[in-house]
């Protein structure tokens, strides 16, 4: 079973973003059960102003789980299909891997030693996208691949 824990800087007040995050990982966690995803989990670490990458850093380290695999979503990362992004899913999870912390920065981006520290970068294109707005793609993104891989008919390519 692949559990997947979103791992970003700054809360999330109630609203649209919220709304659409909570019903795709709802529908993430009833697509994926059955194909060996877990749910998902969200820990929201402090963004403080003037705190620094570095700081935003130690806090979102000591949240990942220990032995998760690290993916950071990044604008220099690795731009990947709907079904390439699947299947990388797939074979995390069919290679024994447990746990897979993705991790979303601050206002000013992830801090550089994260960049190194990271197994996978992702980005979703050359743009700089606020950080609710990734979390509610990468939130639909996430239950898209379970569709993908449930042969669901959600995913239309």
């Amino acid at each position: 079973m692949l559990s997947v824990h979103i791992i970003a800087c700054g809360r999330l007040k109630k609203g649209p973003e919220l709304t659409l995050i909570s019903d795709y990982l709802d529908r993430y966690a009833k697509t994926g059960r059955g194909l060996g995803l877990g749910p998902v989990s969200v820990v929201e670490v402090e963004d403080k102003r003037g705190i620094g990458m570095a700081a935003e850093a130690e806090l979102l380290r000591k949240a990942i789980p220990k032995g998760a695999v690290t993916m950071i979503m990044d604008e220099r990362g690795k731009v990947l299909s709907s079904i390439d992004f699947s299947n990388k899913l797939s074979v995390w999870r069919d290679t024994g891997v447990q746990d897979l912390a993705i991790l979303i920065g601050g206002a000013d981006g992830l801090d550089p030693s994260l960049r190194q520290e990271a197994d996978f970068a992702l980005s979703f294109g050359k743009m700089v996208w606020p950080h609710m707005l990734v979390r509610v793609m990468l939130s639909e993104q996430l239950y898209r691949a379970a569709s993908i891989l449930g042969n669901a008919p959600y995913h239309r390519a």
